[in-house]
C-alpha cells in the first residue's frame, strides 16, 4: 500500500511555529518536510516589487529550523511562493538566505530552484495566440497590459513541483505555487489516491489552521491509496471533522470544488471521520482530470501616492469629522486642478477617519463617537512628485481648516515632520488569467545547485 507522510511545520514561513511540535513530527519519520511561502493576501505591491513582506532576520531564524530538521530526518524539504510573491528575485533571495546558513551549519546539499518568472515577450505571444483566458472577475487585458507589469508569475503545480524532486534535491526552492502543489506531488509521485493528495494537500496547506488551535501551526498528513488522515502536533491542538471540512471554505469560492493545474478536485462526497480526539480521516475524493493550464498573476503601477495623518480631538470636530473632510476635499480639489493643472479624472484624494470608519467605511454600523479621530489622507496622482505636491496643498487644510466661516482658526495636531510621506508606487493586480500549455514545465525554469561542498 501506497503510503507518505508529509510535516508541515506552519502555515507560512516567517508566521512562526511550534518547535516542539516540529521536534515531534520530525520523530514521526516524515518522507518530506513542506511550507508554504507566501501568496497574494497582502495585496499586490510584493508581487510589483519583487520583495517578501517577512522580514529577512524571521525568515533566516525559521528556515534554519528547518534546515536542521530537514537533516534530522533525512527527507526533503520544500517551500512554495518563496518570499511572499514568487518572482524569480525572491527565489534567489532565499536561496542566498540558504547559502548562508548551509556554510553555517556545515551542510552538504543539493538545491534545486524552480522558477516562476514569465517574460513579457512569450506572454504577449499567448495572448496573441489565444492561450491566455480570463477568470471570472478578471480585467480586459491587452499586450499594453502585459507589458505594463513590472512582474509576471506562473503558478506551478505538482507536476513542477515534482520534476524538481526528481533532481534528487535536498531542499526544493520554487517560485510562485499553488499552495497545494508542494504538498500534493510527493504523494501522487508515489501513487497515492489522486484525489486524497489534493484535498489533503488542500487541508494542510496553511498548517494548523484546519484545527482547533491554529496559531500552533505543524501538523501531519499521511497519504495512502485510499484517502487521508491529517493530526496535529501540538498538545494544545485537535482536528475534528469541523475543522477538517470546513478549511474547504477557505480561500475557494466553491466548498466542493478547487481548481489546480490539470483538472480539479470535488470532494462532495468525501466523508470525514474522526479516528481519536486529535486526528481525523478523509475518504472519497475525486480528483477528475481536465485540460492543462496554470494561473497567471501579474502587478503594474498603477500610480503614486503620498500620505499624511491628522489628529483630531476637539468633540465638535471630532462629531463632524466627515463634514470637515469632504469639505476640506472638495476645496483642494479645486486648486490641485487650477493650480497645478491636473484634470480631476488623473488624481484621488481620499480621507479615511480611523476610529470610526476607516475598515469598513458605509458599510460601519458603530453609531459611538470616539474620544478622538485620526484622519488619514491619501492620495493618488500619475507621479510621485505629484502625490506630494498635492499632499502639500492639503498641509494647511489639515493643520487649521475651520468648519465655519465666522469662527477662530483651529489647530490639529500632526504627530509626523514633514506631515506628508511618499509611498512610492502604487501597484495593483492586472492579470487574473490562465496560461494553457501542453507541456507543463514550459513555462517553468529549473536550477540545481550543490551546496556547500566545497
Amino acid at each position: 500500500m501506497p503510503k507518505v507522510r508529509v510535516l508541515v511545520p506552519t502555515g507560512a514561513l516567517g508566521l512562526g511555529y511550534d518547535r516542539a511540535a516540529l521536534a515531534r513530527g520530525v520523530a514521526e519519520n516524515p518522507d518530506i518536510i513542506a511550507v508554504d511561502g507566501g501568496s497574494t493576501d497582502s495585496g499586490p505591491a510584493y508581487l510589483g516589487r519583487a520583495v517578501s513582506k517577512y522580514s529577512r532576520a524571521s525568515t533566516r531564524e525559521e528556515w534554519r529550523d528547518l534546515m536542521l530538521a530537514r537533516a534530522r530526518a533525512g527527507v526533503p524539504l520544500v517551500i512554495g511562493t518563496a518570499g511572499t510573491c514568487g518572482a524569480d528575485e525572491t527565489v534567489d533571495w532565499l536561496f542566498e538566505i540558504t547559502l548562508e546558513l548551509a556554510a553555517e551549519l556545515g551542510q552538504e546539499i543539493r538545491v534545486a530552484r524552480l522558477y516562476s518568472g514569465q517574460k513579457h515577450d512569450e506572454m504577449a505571444r499567448a495572448l496573441a495566440d489565444g492561450r491566455i483566458t480570463a477568470l471570472p472577475g478578471a480585467p480586459e487585458v491587452d499586450e499594453g497590459t502585459i507589458r505594463a507589469c513590472t512582474h509576471i508569475v506562473a503558478l506551478a503545480g505538482a507536476e513542477q513541483i515534482a520534476a524538481a524532486l526528481a533532481t534528487g534535491a535536498d531542499i526544493v526552492i520554487a517560485g510562485r505555487t499553488t499552495d497545494t502543489a508542494i504538498i500534493a506531488a510527493l504523494p501522487l509521485m508515489r501513487g497515492c489516491h489522486a484525489g486524497a493528495a489534493w484535498h489533503g494537500a488542500k487541508i494542510g496547506e496553511c498548517g494548523a489552521l484546519a484545527t482547533t488551535n491554529p496559531a500552533t501551526g505543524t501538523i501531519r498528513i499521511d497519504f495512502d491509496d485510499t484517502g487521508f488522515t491529517m493530526e496535529p502536533l501540538a498538545p494544545s491542538a485537535r482536528a475534528t471533522p469541523y475543522t477538517v471540512s470546513a478549511h474547504m471554505l477557505y480561500e475557494n469560492s466553491d466548498p466542493y470544488i478547487l481548481h489546480e493545474p490539470g483538472g480539479h478536485l470535488d470532494v462532495r462526497a468525501s466523508r470525514y471521520t474522526a479516528i481519536s480526539d486529535r486526528a481525523v480521516r478523509v475518504e472519497g475524493s475525486e480528483w477528475v482530470k481536465g485540460p492543462y493550464s496554470v494561473k497567471l498573476e501579474g502587478a503594474r503601477v498603477a500610480g503614486y501616492q503620498a500620505i499624511s495623518l491628522t489628529l483630531l480631538r476637539d468633540r465638535r470636530y471630532v462629531a463632524n469629522a466627515r463634514v470637515w473632510c469632504d469639505d476640506i476635499i472638495g476645496r483642494a480639489r479645486e486648486k490641485v486642478a487650477t493650480r497645478m493643472g491636473l484634470p480631476e479624472a488623473d488624481f484621488e484624494i481620499e480621507m479615511r477617519l480611523v476610529g470610526q470608519d476607516a475598515t469598513l467605511g458605509p458599510l460601519e454600523t458603530g453609531t459611538a463617537v470616539p474620544n478622538e479621530i485620526g484622519v488619514l489622507t491619501i492620495v493618488t496622482a500619475p507621479e510621485e512628485k505629484q502625490a506630494v505636491e498635492i499632499a502639500k496643498i492639503l498641509n494647511p487644510y489639515l493643520l487649521h481648516h475651520a468648519l465655519t466661516e465666522d469662527e477662530p482658526m483651529p489647530t490639529f495636531a500632526f504627530p509626523f515632520s514633514p506631515a506628508e510621506t511618499s509611498r512610492g508606487a502604487l501597484y495593483e493586480f492586472c492579470l487574473h488569467h490562465t496560461l494553457a500549455t501542453e507541456d507543463p514545465m514550459a513555462p517553468f525554469r529549473l536550477v540545481v545547485d550543490e551546496v556547500g561542498h566545497g
